[in-house]
């Protein structure tokens, strides 16, 4: 198999002193054996997406391991310390679950270390959203935690976090990247300084929940909390060090934990996918849930940062809520207690992203708050409470199962935002309605939306081809009419640039640049392309929406929504 020079180029260099025995032995058993997995391992850098740098672990540029995070580290040290001359440089450190998760949170440690930086490491395993809240709450400059959220087992990923707890978004995250890039493997400091390296755990953990507590709970009264039956399963993941604490803390007793899946485990065993998107992932909390008769179910990833959420429709039957759903529904409640509050003064705002429902921008008209859009990752959203500190953020989420309660935390979290639900379904329950009729009044309110993902995993160098050739076929041959409907206008954010067909107008997309595409038609659908940031995967979303009149209107209005999705995918060709 013919490999190309500049990939040989680095596999030499990767059998340098510079590297040890290990690896080396591991790279001359892939040249003689596995040509291909070489290519793969050494074809490109691994690189920032939405949800920082994921990749599968072993060795090579294009994988997880010792080297490229010690790269990473490396260049960030170095960044922190042009960017905050003369200061006591602190960072914070957490880890998930995964394979190989706490080995690799401790070599950061150690770089950082060696570069003079205070380190506070977690001990054990804990969900992303408390790494968020501790470097907030230690007063860092940064923050990493060693995840690869919902992954598959092979997978490891490092996030960075900045001084306000969210992730790193333009101009800064180019700037370390281009420092990483002009590093040498030779240039990172490998030998820690023990004595700048503190173990943290009970102290962070319980601000954490006080602070959770204390933004995700609304004068539930203690009755309601204890007669609300709750099944929960934390998929093999990090929230069950938080969540049934939190929950408890918070009133919530009768708390059904999936015993088979309670136990952390980077295989994940049970599951064929710990996300809690995939509806399969949830089988067994369902099943706990109809064996007890719970009220309400939740299912998170392994670091806790998504929530997948099931409730009793008005046959009793447990149904899958989806990211949209729960948004909108957490979204909406929030509003009502800050307009029974009194709190609601126009200067407060509801966070969303260009791929998630736009009931959401109904919502903020109706309350009479702004709702800022931004690209798809919760980054974005965290952003905008640091660019407009004369708004006070409420809450926000995306489709993908991700919500963020206030502002305590900036990145979405599970451990918040299943409080939250809690007390949605606490209050419904002690008026004699349901979280489900909730939905559906919201449906009657503000218009029914029914929304959908295709996701298309297309694997290597030849997928990543595949994924660039079908963006470029859709700039270059857009689509005018989709299901007979007019396609009415087209915004192109990595152009930034739209098109009006209607008034025959071009404009400006302020948002900052990304590879993604939406169309909109004429009856208020809404198509949207985007190639996946972290995986191999392209993602079509689909909005649909239409008014209804009563909640008796919605099976019928579900199943023609239903059919133009179906319309509107078969003639895109993508089933």
């Amino acid at each position: 198999m013919h490999i190309e020079k500049n990939i040989l180029d680095k596999v030499n260099e990767w059998l340098t002193p510079t590297f040890d025995e290990k690896t080396q032995k591991e790279i001359k058993e892939m040249m003689t054996s596995s040509p291909k997995d070489l290519e793969e391992s050494f074809y490109k850098n691994l690189e920032f997406g939405t949800g920082g740098m994921r990749g599968i672990m072993g060795v090579g540029t294009n994988r997880i391991n010792k080297y490229t995070l010690g790269k990473n580290t490396q260049g960030l040290s170095n960044y922190l310390k042009k960017v905050f001359p003369g200061e006591s440089l602190k960072v914070a450190i957490a880890y998930d679950c995964r394979h190989n998760s706490d080995t690799l949170a401790k070599v950061v440690a150690d770089v950082f270390s060696a570069n003079d930086i205070k380190v506070y490491l977690f001990s054990e395993m804990r969900p992303t959203p408390e790494l968020s809240f501790a470097v907030k709450h230690l007063s860092c400059h940064a923050g990493i935690v060693l995840t690869a959220s919902h992954n598959p087992p092979e997978y490891n990923g490092y996030k960075v976090y900045w001084q306000d707890g969210g992730q790193l978004v333009p101009p800064q995250d180019g700037e370390i990247i281009e420092v990483i890039e002009n590093l040498n493997y030779s240039d990172i400091k490998f030998e820690a300084n023990e004595n700048l390296i503190e173990y943290i755990d009970t102290d962070v953990d319980n601000a954490f929940a006080n602070s959770t507590v204390s933004n995700a709970s609304f004068n539930t009264s203690s009755s309601a909390r204890q007669n609300l039956k709750i099944a929960y399963t934390s998929l093999h993941g990090t929230s069950i060090k938080m969540v049934p604490k939190v929950l408890e803390k918070a009133g919530y007793t009768d708390v059904n934990i999936v015993p088979e899946q309670a136990e952390p485990n980077g295989n994940f065993p049970t599951v064929v996918s710990p996300n809690p998107e995939e509806p399969e992932a949830l089988t067994m909390a369902l099943a706990l849930a109809d064996k007890i008769n719970a009220d309400i179910v939740f299912g998170t990833d392994p670091d806790s940062d998504r929530l997948g959420v099931a409730v009793r429709n008005n046959e009793g039957k447990m149904i899958l809520l989806n990211g949209n759903q729960t948004m909108t529904i957490m979204t909406h409640y929030l509003l009502e207690q800050w307009k029974k509050a009194g709190k609601i003064t126009g200067k407060e705002f509801i966070g969303s992203t260009i791929v998630s429902t736009p009931m959401m921008l109904d919502l903020a008209e109706a309350y009479d708050v702004e709702c800022k859009v931004g690209l798809t990752g919760f980054k974005w959203i965290a952003k905008f409470i640091k660019d407009f500190p004369e708004l006070k953020f409420i809450g926000g989420g995306e489709e993908s199962f991700g919500f963020m309660v206030g502002d305590a935390v900036r990145d979405k979290d599970a451990v918040g935002a299943i409080l939250l639900m809690c007390e949605i379904a606490a209050q419904a329950n002690e008026n004699g309605s349901s979280v489900y009729q909730y939905l559906e009044q919201m449906y009657v309110d503000f218009g029914f939306y029914k929304e959908h993902l295709i996701s298309l995993t297309k694997k290597g160098i030849e997928g990543a081809n595949l994924i660039k050739q079908m963006m470029i076929d859709l700039r270059e041959n857009p689509l005018s009419e989709i299901n007979g409907q007019r396609v009415v206008c087209v915004e192109d954010y990595q152009s930034s640039k739209g098109k009006d067909f209607m008034n025959n107008t071009e404009f400006d997309i302020t948002v900052p640049k990304s590879n993604v595409l939406i169309y909109y038609l004429e009856d208020g659908s809404k198509i949207c392309a985007r190639p996946s940031g972290t995986e191999p995967k392209i993602k079509f979303y689909f909005s649909v929406n239409c008014a209804i009149d009563s909640v008796n209107d919605i099976p019928e209005a579900e199943k023609q929504l239903d059919q133009k999705i179906k319309n509107i995918i078969a003639e895109m060709q993508l089933n």
